[in-house]
């Protein structure tokens, strides 16, 4: 159900009379859609990206005076809608004045983590996707086109990984991005190579991916991974493209009046002597699935693949 009188409260927050400014808290997480696919530019609400739809082909000229045939290509468009997402944090200024937690830096990460959680949501899994987004989403579009492998069906997980990059690889595409749930690294830890190396390469350093057959892991942090639908997600990350009309962007307001879906009146900032913090953030998202050489039929062709849980 729609919300419309959450705020943060005295009995959200610890104002004793001697308080550290450091807030212990998980950083965070980053969303996989935002940092992973392809980020467009927006003019206008609605954008339409060309994808070519019918490849060009070419014939033996027969003899010397032979005649030339001549080919066709054509270009189907992809229309991209940008929709809001956006979220309210009223705060009286007397809890303000009273803590020595900067409250409002303190809440705007977690703002556009909670942000990146909802785009997440819509373009990878289809959870509350805008009806205006017409592309299917990653995981439900790799399951309608049978771009799944079952982990355990192979000889080991990572035969398992290998089948499903060569799946979408058959479909024209080229996997340049695995995702995984929190922890799936250790998972694949201690895998190795029939030549003794290890399949997945850890980084240097915890804020870069490790690999798996020299493509990034990307681990999902944000708690939008769906384990029970999904084990390890492998894609062309440019074929996934989110178009952004207008950036995550931060207001801050005395004057504001918030009311329900039926008009009342539920919090009134000047009335009540609070502020409240608006984040808002203009998104779209398309699926390029272009023709290929190896695969004509759109029905069966998609640039990403779902290894699915093992069957109980």
């Amino acid at each position: 159900m729609p919300t419309y009188n959450a705020q943060v409260t005295r009995a959200n927050v610890p104002v004793p009379e001697d308080v550290s400014r450091d807030i212990i808290a998980a950083a965070p997480a980053s969303s996989l859609a935002l940092s992973t696919f392809r980020h467009v530019p927006m003019s206008t609400k609605t954008s339409k990206q060309p994808v070519l739809s019918a490849l060009p082909s070419a014939f033996w000229v027969n003899g010397d005076t032979g005649l030339k045939q001549t080919t066709e290509a054509a270009w189907s468009n992809v229309i991209m809608t940008a929709e809001e997402v956006a979220a309210l944090v009223p705060i009286p200024d007397a809890l303000v004045d009273d803590t020595d937690i900067p409250l409002w830096d303190s809440i705007k990460p977690y703002l556009v983590e909670a942000v990146g959680r909802t785009v997440d949501d819509a373009a990878v899994w289809g959870v509350n996707k805008p009806a205006s987004w017409t592309s299917p989403a990653l995981v439900p579009g790799a399951i309608a086109a049978g771009n799944t492998v079952a982990a355990g069906s192979g000889k080991d997980l990572g035969a398992d990984i290998a089948a499903l990059a060569g799946k979408v690889a058959a479909d024209g595409y080229a996997v340049d991005t695995f995702a995984g749930g929190a922890g799936y690294d250790w998972k694949l830890a201690g895998l190795r190579t029939t030549s003794g190396n290890p399949l997945f390469i850890g980084p240097t350093d915890p804020n870069l991916p490790g690999t798996i057959y020299g493509r990034p892991l990307r681990e999902v942090r944000n708690g939008t991974f769906n384990a029970t639908a999904a084990e390890l997600l492998a894609y062309e990350s440019d074929k996934f493209v989110v178009g952004v009309r207008q950036d995550i962007t931060f207001d801050l307001f005395d004057q504001m009046v918030i009311s329900d879906d039926t008009g009342k009146v539920i919090f009134n900032a000047p009335q009540q002597d609070s502020k409240v913090l608006r984040v808002v953030f203009r998104v779209g998202y398309a699926v390029a699935n272009p023709v290929s050489r190896t695969s004509g039929d759109a029905a069966t062709r998609f640039p990403a693949g779902v290894l699915t849980p093992a069957a109980a």
